[in-house]
């Protein structure tokens, strides 16, 4: 089962960064195996994040939590076969406002940012896999905010399943609003729409 879990990562690794094979061997080995029960987190708010994860199986939810009305705001759903962490209190080891929480039952293999640092100065190919990581998580976070700001709820709500198809499934209705920035009875309406638009002509 072990090799088999880090046959994944190595696989996953060679396609994101293309690491070779002397790379991968290199680093796998400071990769531990980490399990999250359904509800726990990843990591805490007001924390300093120092683990980068990749996940084997289950899905999270990364969110924050507004100070003022204490209502939880999803940013990010990440799923299997995704890298998984705080990356600006990764790289500045400041506290990161936000909690990453497993809505299922998660497996993972994860590693530390010493480790990490380790093997981006010994290797080009993990120093490439650091600057790839960056940019993931830059676009993430630009393809996010122009989200809000150029489409509208609707549209946010196809992109969501078009990226992932079996969230329906896995994640409440009540996360996807928060996640779309509308109230409940809009992604029914939404929904609604969507559904009367795909009935097959009588």
């Amino acid at each position: 089962m072990r090799s088999t879990t880090y046959a994944v990562l190595q696989e996953h690794l060679q396609q994101f960064a293309r690491l070779s094979e002397a790379d991968c061997q290199q680093g796998l080995a400071r990769w531990q195996p980490r399990t999250i029960a359904k509800h726990d987190l990843f990591n805490f708010s007001n924390s300093v994040c120092r683990q980068v994860g990749f996940v084997l199986k289950g899905i999270f939810r990364v969110y924050y939590v507004d100070p003022k009305t204490s209502l939880e705001h999803n940013l990010y759903f990440i799923q299997e076969h995704s890298f998984l962490t705080s990356l600006k209190s990764l790289l500045t080891q400041t506290t990161c406002p936000y909690l990453i929480e497993a809505i299922e039952d998660a497996e993972l293999l994860v590693i530390d940012k010493d480790d990490l640092q380790q093997l981006y100065t010994t290797s080009h190919g993990w120093e490439r896999f650091g600057r790839l990581l960056a940019e993931q998580y830059f676009l993430f976070n630009q393809s996010r905010a122009e989200s809000l700001l150029m489409q509208t709820a609707e549209e946010r709500y196809v992109d969501l399943l078009t990226h992932y198809p079996d969230i329906l499934n896995r994640v409440s209705l009540g996360h996807i609003s928060s996640y779309l920035g509308v109230k409940g009875p809009s992604l029914s309406r939404i929904r609604a729409q969507l559904a009367r638009r795909h009935q097959p002509a009588q």
